[in-house]
Protein backbone atom coordinates (compact mmCIF):
# COMPACT_ATOMS: atom_id res chain seq x y z
CA UNK A 1 0.00 0.00 0.00
CA UNK A 2 1.38 3.37 -1.00
CA UNK A 3 1.14 5.98 1.76
CA UNK A 4 -1.18 8.85 0.98
CA UNK A 5 0.89 12.02 0.94
CA UNK A 6 -2.18 14.00 2.01
CA UNK A 7 -2.49 12.15 5.32
CA UNK A 8 -0.57 13.27 8.39
CA UNK A 9 2.08 10.93 9.77
CA UNK A 10 0.88 8.78 12.65
CA UNK A 11 2.79 9.80 15.80
CA UNK A 12 4.42 7.31 18.16
CA UNK A 13 1.89 5.44 20.27
CA UNK A 14 3.16 3.60 23.31
CA UNK A 15 1.15 0.84 24.94
CA UNK A 16 1.65 1.61 28.60
CA UNK A 17 -1.35 0.25 30.51
CA UNK A 18 -3.35 -2.96 30.10
CA UNK A 19 -6.51 -3.60 32.18
CA UNK A 20 -6.76 -6.99 33.90
CA UNK A 21 -10.24 -8.00 35.10
CA UNK A 22 -10.20 -9.50 38.60
CA UNK A 23 -12.86 -10.50 41.11
CA UNK A 24 -10.90 -9.79 44.29
CA UNK A 25 -8.55 -6.81 44.22
CA UNK A 26 -6.60 -7.76 47.36
CA UNK A 27 -6.10 -11.35 46.18
CA UNK A 28 -4.91 -10.12 42.76
CA UNK A 29 -2.59 -7.58 44.39
CA UNK A 30 -1.03 -10.30 46.57
CA UNK A 31 -0.53 -12.55 43.53
CA UNK A 32 1.15 -9.91 41.38
CA UNK A 33 3.38 -8.87 44.29
CA UNK A 34 4.30 -12.54 44.81
CA UNK A 35 5.37 -12.97 41.19
CA UNK A 36 7.63 -9.93 41.32
CA UNK A 37 5.63 -7.23 39.58
CA UNK A 38 6.65 -3.89 41.06
CA UNK A 39 6.05 -0.17 40.95
CA UNK A 40 2.78 -0.70 42.73
CA UNK A 41 0.35 2.18 42.97
CA UNK A 42 -2.70 1.42 45.10
CA UNK A 43 -5.01 4.41 45.36
CA UNK A 44 -8.48 4.68 46.85
CA UNK A 45 -9.72 7.48 44.59
CA UNK A 46 -13.26 7.61 46.01
CA UNK A 47 -15.32 5.42 48.32
CA UNK A 48 -16.18 3.22 45.34
CA UNK A 49 -13.09 3.59 43.15
CA UNK A 50 -9.78 1.85 43.84
CA UNK A 51 -6.99 1.72 41.28
CA UNK A 52 -4.11 -0.76 41.57
CA UNK A 53 -1.29 -0.62 39.04
CA UNK A 54 1.76 -2.90 38.70
CA UNK A 55 4.62 -3.18 36.22
CA UNK A 56 6.29 -6.47 35.26
CA UNK A 57 10.07 -6.47 35.85
CA UNK A 58 11.84 -4.71 32.96
CA UNK A 59 8.61 -3.66 31.22
CA UNK A 60 7.52 -0.22 30.07
CA UNK A 61 3.89 -1.40 30.12
CA UNK A 62 1.92 -1.73 33.36
CA UNK A 63 -1.28 -3.54 34.28
CA UNK A 64 -4.24 -2.04 36.12
CA UNK A 65 -7.17 -3.48 38.05
CA UNK A 66 -9.47 -2.29 40.79
CA UNK A 67 -13.03 -1.23 41.51
CA UNK A 68 -15.29 1.51 40.24
CA UNK A 69 -13.34 2.11 37.03
CA UNK A 70 -15.75 2.72 34.17
CA UNK A 71 -15.46 -0.07 31.61
CA UNK A 72 -12.57 -1.85 33.31
CA UNK A 73 -14.51 -2.92 36.39
CA UNK A 74 -17.28 -4.35 34.19
CA UNK A 75 -14.87 -6.71 32.38
CA UNK A 76 -15.37 -10.40 33.17
CA UNK A 77 -12.71 -11.64 35.63
CA UNK A 78 -10.43 -14.17 33.97
CA UNK A 79 -11.36 -13.13 30.42
CA UNK A 80 -7.93 -11.86 29.37
CA UNK A 81 -5.98 -14.62 27.60
CA UNK A 82 -2.53 -14.66 26.06
CA UNK A 83 -0.73 -11.69 27.55
CA UNK A 84 2.91 -12.16 26.55
CA UNK A 85 5.87 -11.47 28.80
CA UNK A 86 8.96 -11.70 26.60
CA UNK A 87 11.97 -13.09 28.46
CA UNK A 88 15.62 -13.65 27.65
CA UNK A 89 15.80 -17.12 29.26
CA UNK A 90 12.52 -19.01 29.55
CA UNK A 91 13.86 -21.61 31.96
CA UNK A 92 15.21 -18.95 34.33
CA UNK A 93 11.91 -17.04 34.25
CA UNK A 94 9.86 -20.23 34.68
CA UNK A 95 11.98 -21.37 37.62
CA UNK A 96 11.72 -17.93 39.29
CA UNK A 97 7.91 -17.94 39.10
CA UNK A 98 7.63 -21.61 40.12
CA UNK A 99 9.79 -20.84 43.18
CA UNK A 100 7.17 -18.25 44.11
CA UNK A 101 4.44 -20.89 44.06
CA UNK A 102 3.00 -20.25 40.61
CA UNK A 103 1.73 -23.32 38.74
CA UNK A 104 3.56 -23.28 35.42
CA UNK A 105 3.15 -25.29 32.23
CA UNK A 106 6.04 -27.17 30.71
CA UNK A 107 8.15 -25.34 28.13
CA UNK A 108 6.73 -25.68 24.60
CA UNK A 109 8.99 -25.10 21.60
CA UNK A 110 7.05 -23.72 18.63
CA UNK A 111 9.67 -23.73 15.89
CA UNK A 112 12.35 -22.02 17.98
CA UNK A 113 9.99 -19.73 19.88
CA UNK A 114 9.50 -21.10 23.38
CA UNK A 115 6.44 -20.63 25.58
CA UNK A 116 5.33 -21.28 29.15
CA UNK A 117 1.89 -20.31 30.43
CA UNK A 118 0.39 -19.64 33.84
CA UNK A 119 -2.85 -18.23 35.25
CA UNK A 120 -3.54 -15.54 37.80
CA UNK A 121 -6.08 -16.42 40.53
CA UNK A 122 -9.01 -15.37 38.30
CA UNK A 123 -7.88 -17.40 35.29
CA UNK A 124 -6.36 -14.60 33.21
CA UNK A 125 -3.73 -16.39 31.11
CA UNK A 126 -0.15 -15.13 30.87
CA UNK A 127 2.54 -16.49 28.54
CA UNK A 128 6.28 -16.27 28.95
CA UNK A 129 7.82 -16.10 25.49
CA UNK A 130 11.46 -16.54 24.48
CA UNK A 131 12.35 -15.73 20.90
CA UNK A 132 15.68 -16.86 19.39
CA UNK A 133 16.52 -13.48 17.85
Amino acid sequence: MVPNANLPAVPDMKLELVPIPVSDVDRAKAFYEKIGFGGVHDTQVTDSMRVVQFTPPGSACAIVFGTGMSGISEMTPGSVKGLHLVVKDINEARDALAARGVAMSDVSDMGGVKYVWFNDPDGNVWLLQQVPW
